[in-house]
């Protein structure tokens, strides 16, 4: 059966097409409804050059009822969060516990909340004076930032490094990051139990699926697997 996946997505949509792309290859799963809080976000146009059905999320992207209404017509099991700059209500959050996750491009719980997000998150991390950073993809909940962690990739944070740098050396990182644990939540083999605690059920065969899926990112694919739980 495969598993129908909501994105959610202020911006121009990488992230977005890294998972269609990723979804594409693999199979299990299949995006089937982008929403954006922005009518002219990149994400939708881009959806809708690929006859993938979209929606824009008005009342400032947190009317609970729209949102709600949008993942029911979608009949969306899982909701990615992808660039996605909204609080998301609480009511939809307890609807899709478990189901929902969010890619954040630093390693969480530093660097996570309100106000930062995109550039101000890499500044952040540049006036810290941390060495590694990276992204991370986590189950929502009802705070910013806060859910259950499943999976963080550091990466090298140089001396020399700008925002637009930094930030482009983690987005890469993201793209790989993010569409393999949507796929390994989407297809069960991570869950999240009754006591928030990230559970995985490696399966026989996958690790190789997962691997030959980029061959061009072999390396650093097997790395991931390993730290995921492939």
């Amino acid at each position: 059966m495969t598993a129908r996946i909501a994105v959610l997505a202020s911006g121009r949509g990488s992230n977005l097409q890294a998972l269609h792309a990723y979804l594409e290859r693999v199979g299990g799963a299949q995006i089937v409804r982008v929403g954006s809080d922005r009518a002219e976000s990149g994400a939708l146009g881009w959806a809708r050059d690929r006859q993938i059905a979209t929606s824009t999320i008005h009342g400032g992207g947190n009317d609970a009822t729209t949102l709600l209404e949008i993942l029911s017509e979608s009949r969306a099991d899982f909701v990615v969060l992808a660039g996605y700059l909204r609080l998301v209500p609480p009511e939809v959050v307890r609807a899709y516990r478990g189901r929902m996750l969010n890619v954040h491009p630093a390693l969480l719980p530093a660097f996570g909340g309100p106000g930062m997000y995109g550039a101000r998150v890499h500044r952040a991390v540049l006036d810290s004076g941390a060495r590694l950073s990276g992204p991370t993809v986590h189950f929502v909940d009802e705070i910013y930032d806060h859910g259950a962690i499943i999976s963080q990739w550091p990466v090298p944070v140089f001396a020399d490094d700008t925002e637009a740098a930094l930030a482009a050396r983690v987005l890469r990182a993201e793209h790989l990051l993010l569409p393999r644990v949507t796929h390994l939540v989407a297809t069960g083999r991570i869950t999240l139990d009754d006591t928030g605690r990230v559970t995985r059920a490696p399966a026989r065969g996958e690790r190789a699926a997962f691997l030959l899926a980029t061959p061009e990112d072999d390396v650093l694919a097997e790395s991931m697997a390993s730290a995921i739980g492939a």
